[in-house]
């Protein structure tokens, strides 16, 4: 196996192995650092044959088993396999930043770093989990583990899983939580300013040129300008713009803190004919189904890196989620505690099921929490009111149109016997608590880390980076910074403070005034447009296709989706969402199909 080259560019073949190749590592992603494992190793006796990160995987087993996956700092999914012992060892990192798929029976598991690439095995079969489709149209993603296909199930964030040949045996458990972050006391700003020292310094390590995704927004000002001190002359900064869209194009603000920083500057202008040229592309290297109308900036940026010999792009994604940047967010928090308030304590007022959901492309966003209320009603349909208990009925902040549409007229869009097949849940009832949690601003912060943040904003990053062999790091969700913030939650509140209050007093000293000062703009593609351009071109695609031959989609229903806001009304989101998953099932079935075949004409070769 060969991955993307980043440290040690000569010799970083797969797997790599201890001194007695008794134990084997394949893994995906990069180990931040390695550079101090390394030295820690050597010093213990170890021996090393080349200067990859991931040969100190398999000297840490060595030294401390299965716990090796808690002395790493990084993103990373690894499979280990320790000939001794006749055992395979699967882990993923904490945040989920790279994914791994399982799928098994009863004596077989087959595991991959891509969907795609578990297809290509023949032994699994292309079925689709109603669970999963009717989750993907009200979030325009699937959440983890599930995915699309019955039996194929991510490992998740933060666990390892072993196997063990003889007896046979499967094993799994949960290394890393959020919420187990010790508490912490001292000055928030402080701390945090410490660990973001700490990140520019590891994280963004390299032996290749790296460059950042420059929105022109406060997370990746800070990424810039931290980097920038560190590894002077090494960094390019890389812009995305609308020429359709010239009060949201932030590419000038971007290109003035470049020039500040003295930074290489390269500028991507996106037009329609770009997206939907691309858009099966996008959606194949997605490899989960994923709707969101950003990804083909990910896309553009990262094949822009490849063209200028950058294989390293740095990103600010997860300092919203953690920083309390979004508003919805807050006014989340504020009406959980107005439910306190009424109810006693907070979690009284919760019940099991407390959902997020991402449900528009864009920045547009809904939270929703149950209360234990009689009487609040919002104009929900007959379908949300009969799939809700009374103590269930939901609140939502910032609702939006497209949200309306998709809770009220989604179930009008399946056939009947595909609605039959969904079992009594709300396609909300996403995850379920125990209680009391440490703080409400903990719970809110997991939340929204494990639904939006890692299965619409890391996956598809990682995925469509990757497309271009590009690697792209996410400074601000790692594992040690989010424990900061947890651990300072536990013991001060900062919710009530003005938006992202602590990150921006952490590094005032950073960044230029005129940077700090800035309005949150947020990213805004031009959705509408771009919608529509793709059902122009593709939308025949959803006339009696895959989702109607399946049963999922009624024909009339696909009919209508496929000329988008013309016959759907409001239902432009509904649309898209329908667009990607029927293309992700073209794709992905045809492969499946293709596999099968190949295997079962290898197996027959074999037996003549």
């Amino acid at each position: 196996m060969r991955r993307l080259s980043i440290i040690d560019l000569g010799t970083d073949w797969q797997p790599l192995y201890n001194e007695d190749q008794s134990v084997a590592v394949i893994a995906n992603g990069e180990i931040y650092n390695y550079v101090e494992l390394r030295e820690s190793l050597l010093g213990e006796g170890h021996r090393f044959k080349t200067a990859s990160d991931i040969e100190t995987i398999p000297h840490l087993y060595e030294t401390h088993g299965d716990d090796f996956v808690e002395h790493l700092r990084g993103m990373f999914a690894i499979a280990l396999w320790d000939s001794r012992r006749q055992r395979l060892v699967l882990a993923r990192d904490r945040m989920g930043e790279k994914p791994l798929f399982l799928w098994q029976d009863r004596d077989r598991l087959i595991f991959a770093f891509e969907m795609k690439t578990l297809l290509c095995s023949g032994q699994v079969p292309f079925e689709l989990d109603p669970t999963a489709v009717d989750q993907f149209f009200h979030y325009q993603y699937v959440v983890e583990p599930r995915t699309p296909l019955r039996g194929v199930r991510k490992l998740p964030a933060g666990h390892l899983l072993t196997v063990d040949l003889a007896p046979w045996s499967v094993t799994e458990r949960c290394y890393w939580r959020m919420e187990d972050a010790p508490l912490l006391e001292g000055d928030p700003p402080e701390l945090i300013r410490a660990e973001l020292e700490t990140i520019s310094e590891i994280v963004i390590r390299s032996d290749v040129l790296v460059g950042i995704a420059l929105s022109g927004g406060l997370d990746s000002s800070v990424l810039a300008a931290l980097a920038v001190r560190k590894y002077p002359g090494r960094m390019h900064a890389f812009s995305v713009g609308y020429a359709s869209r010239p009060r949201t194009d932030e590419r000038h603000d971007a290109k003035a803190l470049a020039d500040h920083l003295d930074m290489p500057f390269h500028e991507i202008e996106i037009h329609s004919s770009d997206m939907t040229e691309a858009f099966p592309d996008i959606v194949y290297h997605c490899d989960d189904p994923i709707a969101d109308m950003s990804a083909y900036s990910y896309y553009a940026i990262s094949r822009s890196a490849r063209e200028q010999g950058v294989p390293v792009l740095l990103q600010g994604q997860g300092g919203d989620e953690l920083f309390w940047g979004y508003p919805w967010v807050r006014e989340a928090l504020r009406q959980s505690r107005r439910k306190e308030r009424l109810n006693g304590s907070w979690w009284a007022a919760i019940p099991d099921y407390v959902r997020f959901m991402r449900p528009a492309p864009g920045r547009v966003a809904a939270i929703e929490w149950a209360l234990s209320m009689a009487g609040l009603r919002s104009g929900w349909s007959a379908y949300r009111r009969d799939r809700l208990t009374p103590r269930e009925r939901l609140v939502f902040y910032d609702l939006t149109r497209e949200f309306r549409t998709t809770s009220s007229c989604v179930d009008d869009l399946y056939a009947p016997g595909f609605r039959r097949s969904l079992d009594d849940s709300s396609p909300f009832d996403l995850f379920t608590f125990p209680r009391p949690w440490p703080s409400l601003e903990v719970l809110v912060t997991k939340l929204i880390s494990q639904t939006y943040l890692l299965e619409n904003g890391i996956a598809q990053g990682d995925r469509l980076s990757m497309a271009s062999s590009v690697e792209l790091r996410l400074p601000l969700v790692d594992y040690r910074l989010v424990e900061t913030v947890i651990g300072l939650r536990k013991t001060y509140s900062d919710s009530n403070s003005p938006p992202k209050a602590w990150f921006r007093e952490a590094i005032r000293d950073v960044i230029p005034d005129w940077v700090l000062s800035r309005p949150k703009r947020g990213f805004q593609p031009p959705v509408r447009a771009w919608t529509r351009a793709l059902l122009e071109r593709h939308g025949e695609l959803l006339r009696d296709g895959i989702l109607v031959a399946l049963g999922i989609l009624r024909p009339e229903a696909a009919a209508r989706l496929s000329e988008g806001p013309h016959a759907w009304n409001e239902g432009l989101a509904l649309s898209y969402r329908a667009l990607v998953l029927e293309t992700w099932c073209r794709r992905f079935q045809s492969l499946a199909s293709e596999s099968a075949d190949h295997a079962s004409a290898f197996d027959a070769g074999l037996t003549d």
